[in-house]
């Protein structure tokens, strides 16, 4: 013990790349293969070092490690489900070295039904307990939507929601969890209204919808045309107005479905004055942003702009997108160049119909 502490004592360099954090791993790598291997104290020797190194990177990175064979550790990195942090954490392990004694995983990896067998409070997940059947969805087509059956499900019960959650987080994988199902709903054997299918058939049908939706939407853009720009105001009340700016021709375009990632980019502003509204002095540089990165997302033909909403003191500016990689490596760069100026804040979620905004469809 007394070892490690003068080991971890030594004044560090700074981790600005993805190698800053292998060369200082590099370092350390022995230690922490002992700590794993022996079942020591993981959290406090292992997982509370490479924490605020990962931090130093950025925030959202999340870890699993385990022996997979008695001369190998695997350390999982995860973004713990949170989407624009996928690429940041694929990114990093692709940058790892080649470490005897270690294997480098991005994103918690899929796992065969057989090895998926989960515990929580007394209840059990597994093949055996769980089903599902889809949902149709009138209107959405495209939806990819189940309803999952557990055993021992009522209405309410929401410790077995987060069982069967991280069951699947464990069965589909971290990526393919997020990819591939849209909507889910929860039901009793009792309440069921379709025939139950086994879990364990669960990936041949995502797989099956998933080559559908490919080959339906291959190369699928809007019409230039579709350019009609609506503004929307409301009253807040006490908190002041709303103004939103949306090219309203895209909500009727039946291609959305095609871009099924809304990106949107929060920009706080101090409104106080102006009813929640951006002053002109705010103004500029809240275009200034909005500008530089809608250029950069058309440069790189991953997103479609679809306007922008002022409100209680934040500026929101909407993107559909096709993936969610890109959008997320060009907010991050926009992000730091303008930290400076003024925090950004950005969220990227699937909602392949643009449900989200229905509150500005008549």
């Amino acid at each position: 013990m007394n070892l490690l502490k003068k080991f971890f004592s030594k004044k560090e360099e700074p981790i600005r790349t993805y190698n800053d954090f292998w060369n200082w791993f590099q370092l350390h790598e022995k230690q922490f293969f002992e700590v794993v291997k022996a079942n020591g104290d993981v959290e406090k020797l292992f997982f509370e070092k490479i924490g605020p190194k990962l931090n130093e990177l950025r925030p959202g990175f999340f870890y699993v490690t385990g022996m997979i064979d008695p001369k190998t550790v695997e350390l999982i990195i995860t973004a713990d489900g949170e989407i624009k942090n996928f690429v940041f954490v694929e990114e990093l392990v692709a940058a790892s070295p080649a470490i005897s004694g270690w294997k480098f995983t991005a994103l918690k990896p899929s796992l065969d039904i057989t090895d998926v067998t989960i515990e929580m409070d007394g209840t059990w997940y597994s093949k055996d307990n769980l089903f599902f059947y889809p949902n149709d969805e009138p209107g959405y087509p495209d939806e990819v939507s189940i309803t999952l059956v557990h055993e021992q499900y009522t209405e309410g019960k929401d410790a077995i929601l987060t069982g069967i959650y991280i069951f699947l987080d464990n069965y589909l994988g971290e990526l393919d969890f997020a990819n591939t199902i849209d909507t889910i709903r929860f039901s009793s054997k009792a309440s069921a209204t379709a025939d139950l299918i086994p879990i364990e058939k669960l990936k041949d049908y995502l797989r099956w919808r998933e080559k559908e939706f490919v080959e339906k939407y291959v190369d699928t853009e809007p019409d230039p045309a579709l350019e009609t720009y609506s503004i929307y105001e409301s009253s807040l009340g006490k908190e002041g107005m709303l103004v939103a700016v949306l090219n309203s021709a895209l909500f009727t375009w039946e291609g959305k479905a095609s871009h099924p990632w809304l990106l949107t980019v929060r920009i706080p502003y101090d409104g106080r004055k102006t009813n929640g509204l951006p002053d002109s002095a705010a103004m500029e540089l809240l275009e200034s942003i909005e500008t530089t990165i809608t250029q950069k997302l058309t440069d790189a033909g991953s997103a479609i702009y679809i306007g922008r909403q002022s409100a209680r003191n934040t500026r929101s500016i909407f993107f559909a997108c096709k993936e969610f990689r890109t959008p997320s490596r060009i907010v991050a760069g926009v992000q730091l160049y303008y930290s400076h100026k003024t925090p950004i804040d950005y969220e990227i979620y699937k909602d392949k119909y643009w449900q989200t905004f229905n509150q500005f469809v008549s």
